[in-house]
């Protein structure tokens, strides 16, 4: 279980750094209101997401790639609304920059619903 966390965590890593460069090229450079580019950010997190724990964190790669994609695709979307939910009322309503509702939202929703699904229901 440690070693799974501890793989999963820096794989999160790797997906935050995938996500975080989108959002923020997305805003920053391309002018992209950053609710919309909240969801491309979290697509590409997914993506780096899905193969590094199908391959590494859990080592699921003999699982069927079908059903764990599907799974996947069923957490990643429940975390999608969650994180582009997430950052819309700490941005809009509680007042932070968008970076940091992001970075917020982001861990909390990593720990607290990403890992036990990915562990318990997508990589099982």
């Amino acid at each position: 279980m440690l070693a799974s966390f501890t793989r999963s965590q820096v794989t999160s890593l790797a997906a935050t750094l995938a996500d975080f460069g989108v959002l923020i090229f997305l805003v920053e450079v391309l002018g992209i209101w950053y609710v919309l580019a909240t969801a491309f950010g979290a697509l590409a997190g997914a993506v780096t997401s899905f193969l590094a724990g199908r391959h590494w964190s859990f080592e699921a790669a003999s699982g069927a790639l079908r059903g764990q994609a599907l799974r996947y695709s069923l957490v990643s979307g429940l975390s999608l609304l969650l994180n582009t939910s997430g950052v819309y009322l700490f941005t809009d309503l509680v007042g932070l920059p968008y970076v940091a509702s992001k970075a917020l939202i982001a861990f909390l929703v990593g720990v607290f619903f990403n890992f036990p699904l990915h562990r318990h229901f997508v990589f099982r």
